[in-house]
């Protein structure tokens, strides 16, 4: 009896790693569809296509904030830029530690309610944003009154 006993236990050891496989790949899509935007992200300019910040997205109270963590100023740029176009409490606010997304909910799957500022302008736009591609892009559009009227930028996830 001790013999296959001891010959069960390979089988079942077996048998147990095929339901944790299993379970985990079953598992895996529906992670994929429950992707968030909390995470860090690349910001490229929509103009130059080059890389301009990344921004820290994370969650409070139920909504959405980014805020910069670091600036990608261009040669002849700053190299610790400032928000010298930027009015009230963020003019003349170093980028870096600069919150520019706020008050983003989800809603049918988008972000939606939110603002976003444009360090570049020092204006305040409207904002959704969408995630894409497995959630590792996040397509931004900043707007005045209807999305028709704004423009957008397509983010990088980094981790």
């Amino acid at each position: 009896m001790n013999t296959s006993h001891s010959n069960l236990q390979p089988l079942l050891a077996q048998a147990f790693h095929v339901i944790v496989a299993t379970a985990t790949l079953v598992a895996l899509p529906a992670r994929a569809d429950e992707a968030s935007p909390i995470g860090l992200w690349k910001t490229i300019d929509d103009v130059s296509g080059k890389p301009r910040a990344l921004v820290r997205i994370t969650e409070s109270n139920g909504s959405l904030q980014g805020k910069i963590e670091k600036a990608f100023p261009r040669p002849d740029e700053d190299q610790n830029p400032k928000c010298d176009k930027c009015e009230g409490e963020n003019k003349n606010a170093p980028m870096v530690g600069l919150m520019i997304l706020s008050g983003m909910t989800k809603a049918d799957g988008e972000y939606v309610g939110g603002q976003i500022l444009d360090p570049e302008n020092g204006k305040v736009y409207r904002s959704k944003m969408r995630l894409t591609d497995n959630g590792n892009k996040l397509d931004v559009r900043g707007y005045i009154g209807v999305p028709m009227l704004g423009r957008s930028q397509t983010w990088l996830r980094q981790e």
